[in-house]
């Protein structure tokens, strides 16, 4: 009627921005910043990761595969070593080292009066995330390069593994991996979850064309591989610190014990909602 009848510009401008701020109140979101992470830690994140249980064990399989076949490679021959352990990432731990070296290397006094834990926390925190998100965006490609990626990762881990087990130190590193290695080795597998929702998305589209496919599985996989950085924060402490810092065994199996049961309570015990009648 004003666009009909008025002459008033004023009025009509006027108008239009009480519509546009009627529309985003009416259809946009009510709800704060708060109150949004609110509903992705105590609904959204757990919800996906449950709907996900079939890519999640596929993940689990390809990370503990690949970490049972190199731990059975090194013990038969530890020559092995060499050639599944990453370059320089194992360090001076090879099977040159001493087992009085190797023991030592699974206990520190260090503090942290000079940083260094803070920094050996961060680049921890910035490594691990960058795997897990790699192995989330490698899954566009039918999620085999994801099942490479992690895969890896085991070998890695199972190489590693093999050398201190060799020495008879099986359970003195047990508990070194596992006070981080919980929380990081499920964030890496729940990493490489995501990674496969996508890749089946696009392998098996059904009804829909590859690109819708992958746009509606893509949300629910980009809720786990989001919820998967914060993982990779608490682990990046747990082993930037706790690791670092706690010497006694029983302590470190504690806290590994911990960890899975709030994990998988959080993800896989039925939570109630609430529903509101209108």
């Amino acid at each position: 009627v004003a666009r009909s009848i008025s002459l008033d510009q004023n009025v009509i401008t006027y108008l239009e921005n009480l519509c546009t701020r009627s529309y985003f109140f009416v259809y946009g979101t009510r709800t704060t910043l708060g109150e949004r992470l609110a509903q992705f830690f105590r609904h959204d994140w757990p919800t996906a990761v449950r709907s996900a249980w079939r890519p999640t064990l596929l993940s689990a399989v390809c990370l503990f595969g690949g970490a049972l076949a190199a731990f059975v490679l090194c013990m038969i021959d530890m020559e092995w070593f060499w050639s599944l352990q990453a370059s320089g990432l194992a360090g001076d731990r090879n099977p040159n080292a001493t087992t009085e070296y190797l023991q030592s290397t699974l206990y520190s006094d260090t503090t942290d009066a000079d940083g260094l834990l803070s920094a050996f926390s961060a680049q921890l925190f910035s490594n691990n995330s960058g795997v897990a998100l790699f192995a989330f965006a490698l899954g566009f490609m039918f999620g085999v390069p994801t099942a490479l990626l992690i895969a890896y990762n085991g070998v890695i881990l199972g190489a590693f593994y093999a050398l201190f087990w060799s020495r008879g130190l099986g359970f003195e590193v047990t508990g070194w991996l596992l006070i981080h290695g919980v929380t990081e080795l499920f964030g890496i597998v729940l990493a490489g979850a995501a990674g496969f929702m996508i890749g089946g998305a696009v392998a098996f589209p059904g009804d829909k064309d590859r690109l819708a496919s992958a746009r509606d599985r893509g949300q629910s996989a980009a809720m786990v591989a989001v919820g998967v950085v914060v993982m990779m924060f608490i682990a990046a402490i747990l082993e930037g610190f706790g690791r670092q810092l706690i010497n006694s065994d029983l302590i470190r199996y504690a806290i590994a014990g911990t960890s899975a049961v709030l994990w998988g309570t959080y993800f896989y015990l039925p939570k109630r909602r609430h529903v509101i009648d209108d």
